[in-house]
């Protein structure tokens, strides 16, 4: 069952506005970055995180007073959810005393702290994350990033003909600047689930520039008689049916995770929710759009001939 039977939208028409829009949010993106950084969770920096629940609504300037007077430094405090919701980040440094090294002692220790001020509160979650342990997963993360870049370069370019392949890498390279510097600006923690939502959108646009560039191939061998800008705009059309089932189906599930999936899951689902909303444009704005303004052409997609094969072989 088709769920759009036939349009007619001139999607290339706009590819000269659509840059301008990419180039402006990947300058934005890279100025972000190299500004204000990634604000990297516990998985990275390492330190202690607690989520803790107050039987009223949490006054945020006490508590971290409260905590300074003990000793502890630095502590970020915020809420999440609701106003009775707090949670804390610490650094390992900030902690005094060196036989506190066990996740359960330093929630034992930060709760005698918390509950001489108000004795309902309640410790819901308490991680602990060595300093040494999160920079082996910094570089663990980012060459596990860089390496599935390359490989996923290497595929593409030994599958498409060199123009659609600078498109597809092109079109990776915008998803993850854009979605780097969505968390840039927005300052949302920057963990390992949020890093395997990059990876996974990685993979989700690169299926989905494929599935369009495969049309366009079958196409543009169709009509060839055809201008290149028409027969994409054709291919975009005919695709913009599975196009809207697939990420609409998708979308669904992650307002699903965003909403009811709680604090510790929310910024996974919002990694894949600006990912999946980046992927599905780039596949059209940038992959195709380079693409058509590279040049392509049928003679580009025509496979060899069997005379020019024979000719090859020793």
């Amino acid at each position: 069952m088709e769920l759009i039977k036939e349009t007619h939208i001139n999607f290339m028409g706009l590819r000269k506005g659509a840059f301008i829009l990419s180039v402006l949010l990947i300058v934005l993106s890279i100025g972000s970055i190299a500004t204000r950084g990634l604000n990297f969770g516990i998985d990275f920096t390492g330190g202690v995180l607690l989520e803790v629940g107050y039987p009223q609504a949490a006054d945020l300037p006490a508590l971290r007073d409260q905590l300074t007077n003990a000793g502890i430094e630095g502590a970020q405090v915020q809420n999440f959810g609701t106003s009775r919701d707090v949670m804390i980040r610490i650094m390992p440094d900030a902690i005094p005393g060196d036989d506190i090294e066990k996740d359960h002692d330093v929630g034992e220790h930060i709760m005698e702290i918390l509950t001489q001020a108000e004795p309902g509160v309640e410790l819901r979650r308490v991680e602990f994350v060595g300093p040494q342990v999160g920079e082996e997963l910094t570089e663990q993360g980012s060459l596990a990033m860089l390496f599935a870049l390359i490989m996923i370069g290497g595929y593409v370019w030994a599958r498409f003909q060199w123009k659609l392949s600078a498109g597809a890498l092109a079109a990776l390279t915008h998803d993850v600047t854009i979605t780097l510097g969505f968390f840039a600006v927005t300052q949302i923690a920057f963990d390992l689930s949020v890093l395997a939502a990059v990876l996974a959108v990685i993979g989700y646009s690169l299926n989905d520039t494929i599935v369009v560039y495969d049309r366009i191939r079958e196409n543009f061998r169709g009509m060839r008689n055809g201008d290149p800008e028409l027969i994409m705009n054709v291919s975009l059309n005919q695709m913009l049916g599975r196009t809207l089932v697939t990420s609409g189906t998708t979308l669904l599930v992650l307002f699903a995770l965003f909403f009811l999936g709680g604090e510790a899951i929310r910024p996974f689902s919002v990694a894949l929710l600006i990912g999946i909303f980046i992927g599905t444009y780039s596949s059209i704005y940038v992959a195709s759009a380079l693409a058509l303004e590279l040049k392509l052409t049928l003679a580009d997609l025509m496979p060899p001939k069997k005379e020019d094969l024979v000719d090859d072989m020793p």
